[in-house]
């Protein structure tokens, strides 16, 4: 049975707040995502570390470098956060009201259990999946481009260009790896942010409006480091694949997702699987809590 509760205005609330939550999320997280991005795509040796990296782009590129691709996950990423607390909350009331038929979580039925939260989280992933795989694919093509060998103007040429040669398939190059990394990643990260939501619920007798926006920040920042620890090294397969060339007379180096691991395994060592983390650890706590921040400040402005 479909939540009652709330209805169609509610999951529009939720959409709407999502989507604020996800262009705080790239305001913020950008500048870290391109090093990152640059670093895990680079040839081993290709960069001694983080600064490095940083440096190079700031010197060769100029500092508007950081924010490279930024149209198409402000609208993207905005579009796929919206989804992602869309069903999140929409599973969350349907595991809530079941909850109550049952007689368990509490009188309103919210305390929900740690796998109905991964259920959410995974569901939240998938969801999202569909939309947050050609935006990231797109976004990372242009952010991989050096300013002396552009092949795309920005993003809509990025989409034309490789509509036209390699179809649909083209556009969600990538595709199974990132419903893999999203499904992880967002059962543990959303079931991190509810449980210590709860507990600060439950420790306080207040309700989620009450929660401090500095705790909620402060918790965004918990998940966002959980996802990380989760599927880093999944990521990473994912930038090469939709880094990788389309076909073997343009460059294809990985014919499959369990190829690319093979490859980078035995050419790289397993330090390839980690690369880029410095950066990715230094953004997670401000993206991830201006995420939640805007997420939940929107929400009590609707409310």
């Amino acid at each position: 049975m479909a939540p009652q509760d709330g209805g169609f205005l509610k999951t529009a609330k939720d959409l709407t707040a999502g989507t604020a939550g996800g262009i705080a999320q790239v305001l913020v997280g950008q500048p870290f995502d391109i090093v990152k991005v640059r670093m895990q795509t680079a040839p081993k040796g290709t960069y001694t570390g983080m600064l490095h990296c940083a440096g190079g782009i700031l010197k060769n590129e100029g500092p508007l470098a950081f924010y490279k691709g930024t149209v198409s996950p402000l609208l993207g990423i905005g579009v796929c956060v919206s989804i992602q607390f869309g069903v999140l909350e929409y599973t969350k009331r349907f595991f809530a009201e079941r909850n109550i038929k049952n007689g368990i979580g509490g009188a309103d039925g919210l305390a929900l259990g740690p796998g109905q939260l991964v259920a959410a989280g995974v569901a939240a992933g998938v969801a999202n999946g569909f939309a947050s795989g050609p935006v990231e694919h797109i976004r990372i093509r242009l952010q991989i481009q050096s300013t002396g060998n552009k092949i795309y103007s920005g993003p809509l040429d990025a989409i034309k260009k490789i509509y036209s040669s390699h179809g649909i398939a083209g556009i969600y190059k990538g595709q199974a790896v990132t419903f893999l990394r999203e499904a992880m990643g967002y059962g543990v990260y959303f079931l991190t942010y509810e449980k210590l939501v709860q507990r600060e619920m439950r420790m306080k007798g207040i309700k989620r409006e009450q929660i401090s926006p500095v705790n909620s920040v402060l918790y965004g920042a918990a998940a966002g480091y959980a996802l990380w620890a989760v599927i880093y090294p999944v990521d990473m397969i994912k930038s090469r694949m939709q880094t990788d060339g389309f076909s073997p007379t343009t460059g294809q180096k990985y014919k499959s997702t369990l190829d690319c691991v093979r490859v980078v395994w035995r050419t790289e060592g397993i330090g390839a699987f980690t690369r880029g983390l410095g950066p990715t650890l230094i953004r997670s706590p401000f993206a991830n809590g201006a995420t939640f921040l805007g997420f939940e400040l929107a929400s009590r402005l609707m409310s």
